[in-house]
């Protein structure tokens, strides 16, 4: 078995935005005590199901915001994933931060522990904006975070950005880019908003408070960066994700090739031996199971070569250079062609998809769009 990504989902923040609906919760101590004993515990039952210490590859702390457990509680999940896995030398480590949860001295213990990429979600160079999705900073906070990360010793950040707001125009998605840039960061990620019925926003934006961003609007914001981040120096490496040489993000790039990981926390998911499966999402439910010894699985399937195939491709595409075509048939026994013949043609006659030499891969125009040429591939 190749070495594995590990993802340690981390389920509090000190606030929840008004658009998230990922899992998490207000940050409790005593919430988050339980937490750190029932990660220890699974880590426990997934090492000894897997046998040996896996080899971990990168390691990937998610939330939620990890930085508000605080140094030395981030510190003991380091040690004891050391404990139970074998982490290799040159492993990526990234932690996930706000920045309002950021302190110099935080940064120093983080970087100590062998935290190399930390990834802090800006999201936007406007206050007005910042407010609006209900973040708990401001974007001065923002510099001063870089500023410390820098003197506490890292050399690999990446920075989060939204755009497509309700009523957000060209220029001010222009000054969140610049501003961006001006900061230096080695990795920039830029999503596209996305308003679930289930939040704040969403209710909001049912109940007629605010109107979505139109398409055509959201689609030159997302061009605008693609444009702006590669002039400047970044290569444009996954639909949203830009980098600058040799930055690109190793641990996400698994999910893209088809490569193992395993997920730990509430709410995770893994990706091993032809099976993928989830954690139960409820805090509450995460911790009574892995109390009573068992793991806290809430769904598990194991895929058909037809679904690996159809993965392949579509979370394959996702990556600006392409599938290999021979590389796809080396793995499957089948050329793409001879499995989706009907609709590959299909897509690059309406110019969503070409062929270069080996690769197959989406176009400018596909960019935007991508969904689509995925659907035909589900």
């Amino acid at each position: 078995m190749s070495a594995l990504g590990l993802y340690i989902h981390v389920p509090f923040c000190r606030r929840k935005c008004n658009y998230c609906d990922f899992v998490s919760y207000p940050y409790d101590a005593a919430a988050a005590s339980r937490y750190l004993q029932t990660l220890a515990q699974e880590i426990r039952l997934r090492a000894a199901r897997l046998g040996g210490k896996a080899a971990i590859g990168s390691i990937y702390l998610g939330g939620g915001t990890p930085t508000c457990l605080g140094a030395a509680a981030i510190e003991s999940i380091f040690e004891f994933v050391a404990r139970h896995f074998t982490v290799l030398p040159g492993t990526e480590i990234t932690v996930e931060a706000n920045p309002e949860t950021l302190n110099p001295e935080l940064l120093r213990a983080l970087h100590l522990a062998g935290v190399n990429r930390l990834s802090i979600g800006m999201q936007a160079a406007n206050d007005t904006e910042l407010r609006f999705l209900g973040r708990g900073h401001t974007f001065r906070r923002v510099v001063e975070a870089v500023e410390w990360a820098r003197r506490a010793g890292f050399t690999n950040l990446n920075l989060d950005l939204i755009f497509g707001l309700p009523g957000q125009r060209l220029k001010d998605w222009e000054k969140t880019l610049k501003e961006a840039l001006a900061l230096g960061p080695e990795h920039i990620s830029a999503y596209d908003l996305e308003i679930h019925p289930e939040t704040p926003l969403g209710r909001a934006v049912a109940a007629g408070a605010y109107a979505c961003c139109p398409e055509e609007e959201a689609r030159e914001m997302y061009l605008m960066a693609i444009d702006c981040l590669t002039a400047a120096g970044y290569r444009h490496y996954e639909i949203s994700n830009f980098a600058l040489p040799g930055k690109e993000c190793r641990h996400n790039r698994l999910y893209w090739v088809g490569e193992p990981y395993l997920g730990l926390g509430p709410a995770a998911h893994s990706y091993l031996e032809h099976r993928r499966w989830a954690n139960v999402a409820a805090l509450q439910d995460y911790c009574d199971l892995v109390a009573g010894g068992k793991l806290p699985v809430a769904e598990e399937h194991a895929l058909t070569p037809a679904e690996e195939m159809s993965e392949a491709l579509f979370l394959g595409l996702r990556l600006t250079a392409g599938v290999s075509l021979s590389g796809f048939a080396a793995r499957f026994g089948r050329r793409p062609e001879a499995v989706y013949g009907r609709e590959i043609s299909r897509l690059v006659a309406q110019g969503l998809l070409c062929r270069e030499g080996d690769l197959l891969r989406l176009t400018r125009t596909a960019l935007p769009v991508a969904n689509v040429v995925f659907a035909a591939f589900v």
